[in-house]
């Protein structure tokens, strides 16, 4: 179906895999319905990137600041610095991509839980909400995140691929989730293919995370293998699909939890729905 208002909420547009033709990858996702995107900060230098792309695009992107765990072996001081500058452009609406990533260890784990935590302190102190990342540190993540989660503004696990005990224990720190196209994947995603009707539908939101995380559904020759917004149609398709839900009105409830929960504007084209998602317990 067309759809005429998704948010994606995890782009990383400043990607160099984009260099040579992001302004149509942006007119592509436009003309697929995307009237949002929130660009993702894995680094300082691709913060500043981000911010600094969403900032040319008032009303259309916004942009997170934070270091990917990846990179937590850099983290100093001045990285604390850099991002609170950062988290005073009116573009960025969120702290991260942050969190723990066990899985490659491409920072020391000691070093990716002190970025991990002096970045939960920073959005506290901002009062911004935070864009996580976790992968194969469930137990470690989720204790960190316990010890801050009264004092964060909103908090959404990025790309979750988790089961329904992972679902269960999100929802017991109020978290919300962003799915993404490995909800398409029958063999790598079949834990969160058999969990997502579980999430709540006011915690939900969709992302491509491009240029990551191609959707099953779209072909494309192995060389090429880039995803990018114009796709996340086949993500909302496929969430609603295992839902049992409209693919319309699913669309409609992830864009409204991603406007209320990045604090985005609403375009005078797309009036919020007339029975948006209540707001979550807390």
């Amino acid at each position: 179906m067309q759809y005429s208002d998704l948010i994606d909420i995890g782009v990383n547009l400043t990607h160099a895999r984009f260099d040579t033709d992001r302004d149509a990858v942006i007119d592509r996702a436009i003309g697929a319905g995307v009237s949002g995107m929130v660009l993702t900060g894995v680094s300082l230098d691709e913060s500043c990137a981000a911010t600094a792309l969403a900032a040319r695009h008032p009303g259309f992107m916004a942009a997170t600041a934070g270091v990917h765990p990846h990179h937590a072996r850099d983290w100093s001081h001045a990285s604390s610095q850099a991002l609170a500058t950062l988290l005073d452009a009116p573009a960025t609406v969120a702290v991260g991509e942050t969190g723990l990533d066990y899985n490659r260890d491409f920072s020391p784990r000691t070093d990716q839980r002190a970025a991990f935590e002096a970045q939960l302190r920073l959005a506290v102190d901002h009062q911004r909400p935070v864009f996580l990342h976790q992968r194969d540190a469930e137990a470690d993540f989720l204790a960190i995140l316990r010890d801050h989660r009264a004092a964060l503004p909103g908090a959404v696990l990025h790309c979750f691929t988790g089961d329904v005990a992972m679902i269960e224990a999100c929802c017991a720190l109020d978290l919300h989730f962003g799915i993404t196209g490995w909800i398409s994947d029958e063999r790598r995603g079949a834990a969160l293919r058999e969990g997502v009707a579980e999430i709540p539908a006011n915690r939900l939101m969709v992302e491509t995370d491009a240029p990551f995380l191609l959707p099953k559904p779209v072909r494309q020759p192995a060389v090429k293998r880039r995803n990018e917004p114009a796709y996340l149609p086949h993500v909302v398709d496929a969430v609603a699909a295992l839902r049992d839900e409209s693919p319309a009105c699913l669309a409609s409830w992830a864009s409204a939890n991603a406007r209320r929960f990045f604090s985005l504007p609403t375009p005078a084209s797309h009036p919020p729905p007339d029975a948006a998602p209540p707001a979550p317990d807390r």
